[in-house]
């Protein structure tokens, strides 16, 4: 056990984040388990604890008797100065042990920006960054997670990756493990668990390139390795294990409350959300499921708001009867509901009054483009007489804090769009002094704020050239422009860090290098802007002889072979074309609830119906 004195903690911020012993934390013997795994989140303690799947995985695994899973964190900068100082190693929250003592070392990949901090964390932990020079004493390094769906700029990183979701997987590589441990035979190991469905080990494939960059061939090295790495998912959602007994942390947390999944996967199909692709099909919990999973929640915790979460909370088949039953259940604890994400077209006032009879919560809408020919390219399917309706409403029932998140840069987007994001809000705020003073809330303050479009690996949008930087700045200037009440706050995105996060969202093996090198020049939390430095990126790129813009900047043909062309998401590649293909005639395809599009997901993966709902549960 690593001692960490309090001289050490005094001279950092949040001294909490390094501590552990926190209240539902798992405490095991280490010396009673087979298997130690160190479950890390490549980003700062209050952000890695926010984040669901990281809990639950952590519960996943340590429901397991032969093996214990600790948390780790990347600490920040000022903790890292003095670990190096006093060649402290990093090590687990739960036992203080070094990660390099552990069987396994797993990232969750949740942002590309947040890739050099795993570097920097192997690196404080002593181990070999390149798996292809890593010795077999070594912990061996997995990833997962939404950015594991293009793993290539980490080939050399990871020794193998999980996609789909863990709670599917990781049982059965634990499984294998235990045949492999300390004889030596990583190889082996890895050679193995490369059928289990869902698992890539990058070390086992070869990939050779064209002239022009493109990729020419990407074959396994091997015949028994899998050429197509197919997803894994939870086909039951109510019976997939989930945590009820959260650690809750000593210090304020991103998302400090319970967060309760009521379903994965989503119907609604925008043509810019991997998310809406990669985790479908739609799996909902009952409702029995949820009330019972929330009490043991609040009991547990202690905690005095339930955030529903989801990709669509709104959708959820029996919304209303769901948060009239917590609400009816845990108001005389004081205990709030919360809706994270509302779906303009979802929103209901009933449902909103419902929520304010406990605590009165902040208002997010994502109508994420301006104009209809927008909402209408990224298959939004929402009216801008919808949009002001759902703001009255809101307005007439009590609230004058709104959020509205919208995106530039979208393929096929002109200025007069972006123009049109600025006139939307404007809009809304009218609709707020349409309402009677006697009715409506005092201090009207609505923030928009834009992000830049990045495409990702598995959307319509894949083949799309990024939008360039002088362009998006002069889209962000019109947002400004068309914008004229005080009451209207205007925050954008910085478009250095999204065109690094378009390079490596969709890089190939080439980008591994650059990223080494990156690390090598001091590049670390490159998702927070005081530390990210774009000169550091640039020098990185032309020393490995990489074009960025060539990653960006380029609109790929169909008959391109893709980075991520051999993982198999259950949605047909042809699918996901003819969706690019209605975009640019800005044709809505319906939600999959209306009836199917025809994406293949019930086709292709047999063991899950397209949508699994709690009404026909």
């Amino acid at each position: 056990m690593i001692k960490i004195s309090d001289d050490i903690l005094y001279k950092v911020e949040k001294p909490a984040r390094y501590i552990g012993g926190e209240l539902n934390q798992v405490v095991k013997d280490p010396s009673m388990v087979d298997i130690r795994f160190a479950f890390c989140f490549p980003d700062v303690y209050e952000v890695g604890m926010s984040h669901l799947g990281t809990r639950i995985l952590y519960h996943t695994i340590n429901e397991r008797e032969d093996t214990y899973c600790e948390r780790v964190f990347a600490p920040w900068p000022d903790m890292e100065e003095q670990m190096r100082n006093h060649n402290i190693p990093l090590y687990a929250l739960e036992t203080k042990d070094s990660i390099s003592k552990f069987d396994f070392v797993g990232f969750t990949l949740q942002y590309e920006m947040s890739y050099t901090n795993i570097l920097n964390m192997l690196n404080l932990a002593g181990i070999t960054l390149r798996a292809s020079e890593r010795g077999e004493d070594e912990p061996i390094i997995m990833a997962g997670g939404p950015c594991a769906y293009n793993p290539e700029p980490l080939y050399d990183i990871v020794d193998f990756f999980e996609l789909g979701e863990g709670e599917a997987m990781m049982n059965d590589v634990l499984d294998v493990y235990k045949k492999y441990r300390g004889k030596g035979k990583k190889k082996e190991f890895l050679r193995e668990i490369s059928k289990i469905r869902g698992i890539y080990v990058p070390s086992l494939y070869d990939v050779t390139y064209n002239q022009d960059g493109t990729i020419k061939e990407f074959k396994p090295k091997y015949e028994d390795v899998p050429p197509v790495v197919k997803k894994r998912f939870i086909a039951e959602f109510d019976k997939v294990s989930f945590p009820t007994n959260m650690i809750v942390p000593y210090t304020e947390i991103v998302h400090d409350r319970i967060v309760l999944e009521v379903f994965r996967g989503c119907t609604n199909g925008c043509r810019f959300c991997q998310a809406g692709m990669i985790y479908r099909p739609v799996r909902e919990k009952s409702r029995s499921m949820l009330t019972e999973q929330a009490s043991a929640l609040v009991k547990a915790t202690g905690y005095q708001e339930i955030s529903l979460a989801s990709l669509s909370t709104c959708d959820y088949s029996d919304i209303q009867s769901l948060v009239t039953e917590l609400i009816a259940e845990h108001s005389e604890q004081n205990v709030g509901i919360a809706l994270p994400s509302i779906r303009v077209d979802a929103f209901s006032v009933d449902l909103i009054k419902e929520i304010q009879k406990v605590r009165k919560s902040g208002l997010t809408f994502a109508p994420e483009a301006g104009s209809q020919r927008m909402r209408d390219v990224i298959n939004k399917g929402l009216t801008e007489e919808r949009i002001l309706e759902a703001a009255k409403n809101a307005f007439e029932s009590g609230w004058s804090t709104i959020k509205l998140y919208f995106i530039i840069g979208l393929p096929y987007e002109e200025v007069e769009d972006a123009r049109e994001i600025g006139l939307l809000a404007e809009k809304i705020a009218d609709e707020y002094f349409k309402v009677p003073k006697n009715i409506r809330n005092k201090g009207l303050r609505i923030t928009v704020s834009t992000s830049i479009l990045v495409p990702k690996p598995f959307t319509p949008f894949q083949w799309a050239a990024m939008e360039r930087m002088d362009k998006v700045q002069e889209k962000i200037n019109a947002v400004r422009g068309a914008i004229k009440s005080r009451s209207i706050n205007y925050n954008y995105h910085e478009q250095k860090t999204s065109y690094m996060e378009g390079v490596f969202a969709r890089g190939d093996r080439k980008l591994c290098d650059v990223l080494v090198k990156a690390y090598e020049k001091g590049a670390k939390f490159d998702g927070w802007s005081e530390y990210f430095n774009f000169e550091i990126w640039k020098e990185a790129m032309e020393e490995c002889n990489v074009d960025g813009d060539f990653y960006n900047y380029r609109e790929r043909s169909y008959d391109e072979i893709l980075p991520w062309d051999f993982i198999d998401i259950g949605v047909n590649k042809k699918y996901i074309e003819i969706e690019n293909e209605r975009a640019k005639k800005a044709v809505v395809t319906q939600n999959c609830r209306k009836g199917c599009t025809g994406c293949g997901i019930d086709v292709n993966f047999k063991e899950g119906k397209c949508f699994e709902g709690a009404i026909s549960n």
